[in-house]
């Protein structure tokens, strides 16, 4: 079965970093044709995009020069380093794939992990 894992969410203050983790398995996604992505779901409010990486790298403008997601492809695993963060970041953040696509939209997903808390308080 499918699983993506997400962890390193946690609690910090305005401006501080956090470094979040996404183990796949199930499957293997390759860097060619399958997206990874993040998404994040504050209370009251959509799923959005946040950041997606295949053969290039895609970010939401809310966090483009904040936000950079990696992959290591020989531990299927996808990351997103978070700095200079804002209380407008506080929400679950999911990790996604999109497998032959993009990964860019909320619709295009095909796999979705169960989500981390990422709180951002003064």
């Amino acid at each position: 079965q499918v699983q993506l894992v997400e962890s390193g969410g946690g609690s910090v203050q305005v401006g501080g970093s956090l470094r979040l983790s996404c183990a796949a398995s199930g499957r293997i996604f390759s860097n060619e044709y399958d997206a990874m992505a993040w998404f994040r779901q504050a209370p009251g409010k959509e799923r959005e995009f946040v950041a997606a990486i295949r053969r290039n790298a895609y970010y939401s403008d809310s966090v483009k020069g904040r936000f950079t997601i990696s992959r290591d492809n020989a531990k299927n695993t996808v990351y997103l380093q978070m700095n200079s963060l804002k209380p407008e970041d506080t929400a679950v953040y999911y990790c996604a794939a999109d497998v032959l696509g993009r990964g860019t939209s909320v619709a295009d997903i095909d796999y979705w992990g169960k989500g981390t808390l990422v709180t951002v308080s003064s």
